[in-house]
């Protein structure tokens, strides 16, 4: 490893000379690493209590200097607001350990306003978050269709005593989706006073303004009264940051003056759809339908003229040239940072009921709001799913004839030509050939969502002790979140219907349009979806003997969960222009586990753990762990440990009523264009769009892991240490879309069997010309299976400083990393994907990829009242090539982007955030907070939809930002 350490002091020497003579005089806050000193050592929230805690990933209590045999991140409050960190999401996603597959709140994705975090590589689905060492309830709508998690936006910051993350398998106490292992938010147990703190910054641009408050007021001395109560409550808001606010480049898809492609077709091909609508035209099979048109030809007509075109226009030349307008539509509408509101309230009820008995009462109350806006929406931007309203919305036309009714105008009474079809006057006496096809965005109707997502959790709990070493605690947990989404700009398929054949709808002048009319168009509507869960929890421990390195602990456990999803995906109805991702289930899960710590000399430790769980589907899993810990001398620790985990699967993989759908695009073949008519056919071209998805499969089993940790702890002289940690998971039985839903299209217009397990959901009518041919396919969906293997493997590296250089004056100093030897995949078939370094897997978070390198270096210099802190993180290079995006070439010929050599790399990162405080007096405190100080630029990565990787670099595309603000307490 230390021919790394010195690549890396040279990398960013190179990339951040300015960085690093910032960090030379600020120097880094500690706590972001596990280290012989602070590792597994949180701090009492009882000044008077004993100096025993219980550490993630063991049901026993240790004392404070103990190391465990798992290696443990502890993020402390802290050592957080010394970093000018401000909520979980970017506390838990700060970790080195955090690899592909987690998700940002700015990503707007299917489980958009959402936040998780994804711990070795193995997926957010295999991370457990846990509140006090109990689960909460799970994010009502899944990621990718199919991935569980819980929100961490959820959990409110300020009620947070610390942060546990176990980066290690712990199936063998917590049960399922522990196999990347655990993030553990411990709350503060008591407080007596009133302490809070203001907040504001935004920008350098001036955008993305940020505002935050919190309090939070205890009463009740616990060791003199034995009780106390505390009452905590947080407000933040982060305003928009935009693609034009951020610049080039990642404010447009034309890339060409920095050697790139020019994907920005809205500037200078007619054929894509902007806010200035366009026609050509085109005839109409059906003249009750607009959905009916078909062979377009003849050159564009621009609606509005050019005295419309507020960016310029271009010309193009030729039998289907024309005129239209420029456009960016990423530059005008596209956003980086969303809207957020979040508040939430947090109290606690402790009370010593006798001297061996506690009670604690936890409620919670957590609302998050995230705004998203988008470009307008396309007038084919997907197909309908019901075949009888019509499945051709590739070629919406306007009619030759409008009239009141909207039905069959070409013979109705009150019929008149249609005003925004220019061709109508000259085919009034043959409109099936005067339709004019339309390409066109609705510009004047706002496209977004609106989430809104509500957590309500309670804890009551019961903890003691009896006899003669008993130590015993029991726990109830009800928790539910909620999910609001109001969709903005989706279009309702018989408004849209409606609106063209009477002429409601003004593509001409849309200024025109009244809001009535627009609502008929695209209806606002709201999703409602929810997540809840219940648990019992109870375990019992005890020292039974003593051995030669201390007692023998033995402890057992079980548990009783309830869980229930509810999310009928924002499409129940099929009557919208829009995806639609669904799951719905309920199950009890019952477990019981037991715990045992032996250290049998004063130098080796062993532990072992085990659980079985069982759950309602029908099928189980025994889960079991052991480790070691073995210290020949003072300075020394090696540890290690091997277990055996479980993912189960998610209602939206397992019921049958669940899954999700999206576009596809189909190269039909040769055959079945030909049994149309050829290339002279009026019902279909080369390409044709459609749908396709998979559904939840019954006879899932789940996932399955083995992992093991190697590590060591060295601290050669107080203040000084070093820890180094390699895991090694595998995962066999992964849950996977079985095969390719563009191949299973194929195999139905080849009149071949769709691939085993494929459903032919939905047929539209047959081509009227030839009712003899095979008919149009609507909807194929496919199952999830158990068909890959997956393999993660990698080093974790830290080392923490202490140094005391003066009387009052103390640097601290923290360097935490994380190397990926191996992250790869192994499906059915045998085909093998590596990830490492590359854009993959590209079905993680839109394919941000796996840096194999994350580090960050965190110091601090304490002067007495003042403190200063910098933080650094750095993320690798990565290539932007995918073993699963289509190509199995890894070399730069497989760019994503298509550009061989240029562009293949996306390069690495390095940025610092920078803290200086001021400690007025034992009540105040002053602070300001710069991040990104160096306004360093995220790296170009061309093929994502603003040109980078949202998972890695939003902050060099926030660049500089600013905050001040004042913590009280009294």
């Amino acid at each position: 490893m230390a021919k790394r350490f010195r690549s890396y002091r040279r990398l960013a020497f190179d990339s951040g000379a300015a960085s690093l003579a910032l960090i030379a005089t600020f120097i880094a806050t500690p706590g972001f690493a596990q280290s012989a000193q602070s590792a597994d050592k949180p701090a009492s929230d009882d000044p008077g209590g004993g100096q025993e805690i219980v550490v993630t990933g063991t049901l026993f209590r240790r004392a404070t200097e103990t190391e465990t045999a798992s290696p443990v991140t502890l993020l402390s409050s802290e050592t957080l607001a010394k970093a000018g960190i401000t909520d979980i999401t970017e506390a838990v996603r700060s970790i080195a350990a955090d690899g592909a597959g987690s998700l940002s709140t700015n990503f707007g994705s299917f489980a958009g306003g959402g936040a998780t975090v994804s711990l070795r590589n193995v997926g957010a689905s295999s991370t457990l978050t846990l509140i006090d060492g109990l689960r909460s309830a799970n994010y009502p709508i899944n990621d990718d269709g199919h991935i569980t998690f819980v929100d961490l936006n959820s959990i409110p910051f300020s009620a947070v005593q610390e942060v546990q993350v176990l980066k290690d398998g712990a199936s063998s106490l917590y049960g399922a989706d522990a196999i990347g292992g655990v993030v553990n938010v411990i709350l503060k147990k008591r407080f007596n006073g009133l302490a809070g703190a203001v907040e504001g910054g935004a920008t350098q641009r001036g955008d993305g303004a940020h505002y935050r408050a919190n309090m939070t007021a205890g009463f009740g001395d616990y060791a003199s009264q034995g009780w106390n109560f505390y009452l905590n409550g947080e407000y933040q808001s982060d305003g928009r940051i935009s693609n034009n606010d951020a610049g080039f480049p990642y404010n447009t898809k034309d890339l060409t003056s920095i050697g790139g492609n020019d994907g920005n077709p809205a500037d200078n091909n007619l054929a894509t759809p902007t806010v200035n609508a366009l026609v050509r035209r085109a005839t109409q099979t059906d003249l009750a339908d607009p959905f009916r048109g078909a062979n377009p030809t003849g050159t564009y007509t621009l609606l509005g003229g050019t005295a419309a075109c507020a960016n310029g226009t271009f010309t193009v030349t030729g039998a289907a040239g024309g005129t239209g307008c420029k456009h960016n539509n990423l530059d005008e509408y596209g956003q980086i940072q969303p809207k957020q509101e979040r508040y939430s309230t947090t109290a606690r009820f402790s009370a010593r009921l006798a001297d061996n008995i506690e009670f604690h009462a936890v409620g919670s109350y957590a609302r998050s709001m995230v705004d998203y806006i988008g470009a307008p929406t396309n007038i084919a931007q997907v197909q309908p799913y019901r075949g009888l309203e019509s499945d051709n919305s590739s070629n919406i036309v306007l009619p030759v004839y409008i009239c009141s009714s909207g039905v069959n105008c070409a013979a109705a009474a009150d019929r008149q030509l249609n005003p925004n079809n220019p061709y109508a006057a000259a085919y009034a006496a043959n409109p099936a050939s005067g339709a004019a096809r339309l390409y066109y965005l609705f510009g004047d109707i706002e496209t977004g969502t609106h989430r809104v997502n509500e957590v309500l959790r309670g804890n009551i709990g019961l903890e003691g002790s009896f006899g003669e070493g008993w130590n015993w605690k029991a726990d109830v947990v009800a928790a539910k979140d909620t999910l609001d989404i109001d969709q903005r700009g989706v279009l309702d398929i018989a408004g849209l219907r409606q609106a063209i054949n009477t002429g409601a709808y003004n593509f001409v002048n849309p200024n025109l349009n009244t809001q009535a009319v627009r609502d008929m168009v695209a209806p606002e509507y709201s999703q409602k979806s929810w997540f809840s869960m219940f648990s019992f929890d109870a375990s019992i421990a005890k020292a039974v003997t003593d051995l030669p390195g201390g007692p023998l602990q033995v402890a057992v456990g079980g548990q009783v969960r309830r869980e229930v999803q509810n999310n009928p995906g924002p499409n129940p109805d099929l009557d919208k222009f829009t995806s639609t991702a669904a799951a719905f289930g309920k199950h009890t899960v019952t477990a019981g586990f037991f715990e045992v710590s032996a250290p049998i000399l004063e130098t080796v430790e062993i532990t072992g753990s085990g659980r079985y769980d069982n759950y309602s589907e029908g099928f189980s899993a025994f889960s079991p762990k052991i480790g070691a810990t073995f210290k020949p001398f003072q300075q020394l620790m090696l540890r290690g440990t091997w277990s055996r985990g479980f993912r189960a699967p998610s209602f939206a993989e397992r019921d049958p009523d669940s899954g999700f759908s999206g576009g596809y695009t189909i190269a039909l073949p040769q055959a079945y264009i030909d049994a149309h008519g050829g290339a002279n056919s009026a019902y279909v071209t080369a390409s044709r769009s459609a749908r396709g998805g998979f559904a939840g499969n019954a006879n899932l089993k789940p996932e399955k892991s083995r992992s093991f940790t190697l590590g060591a702890v060295v601290e050669p002289v107080k203040g000084l240490s070093f820890t180094v940690d390699y895991y090694n998971i595998k995962k066999t039985d992964v849950i996977v879309m079985a095969g390719e839903i563009g191949d299973a299209f194929l195999a139905y217009y080849n009149q071949q069997p769709l691939p085993q397990g494929y459903l032919l959901l939905a047929v539209a009518d047959p081509d009227p010309d030839f009712p003899d041919a095979l008919p149009r396919a609507l909807l194929i969906s496919g199952p999830y299976a158990n068909g890959a293997n997956e393999l993660s493997t990698g080093l974790d590296v830290s080392a923490t400083a202490q140094v005391k250089l003066a009387d009052k004056i103390r640097w601290n100093s923290t360097i935490n990393s994380t190397y990926v030897f191996e992250y790869s995949t192994t499906l059915a078939n045998g085909k093998y994907m590596t990830f490492a370094g590359t854009r993959g897997p590209a079905v993680l978070s839109s394919g941000s990829g796996t840096p194999k390198w994350r580090a960050n270096w965190q110091n601090s210099l304490e002067l007495d009242r003042l403190t200063l802190s910098a933080t650094t993180y750095f993320i690798d290079r990565i290539k932007n090539v995918a073993a699963d995006a289509g190509t199995a070439d890894l070399s730069c010929d497989g760019n994503i982007y298509g550009t061989g050599e240029n562009f293949c790399y996306i390069k690495r990162f390095l940025y610092t955030d920078v803290n200086a405080s001021f400690k007025v007096n034992d009540d105040f405190t002053f602070y300001v907070i710069v991040g990104n100080v160096t306004n360093a630029r995220a790296p170009i990565a061309p093929s994502m939809g603003s040109n980078y990787l949202t998972s890695w670099h939003a902050a060099g595309v926030n660049g500089r930002t600013f905050r001040a603000g004042a913590r009280f307490g009294f």
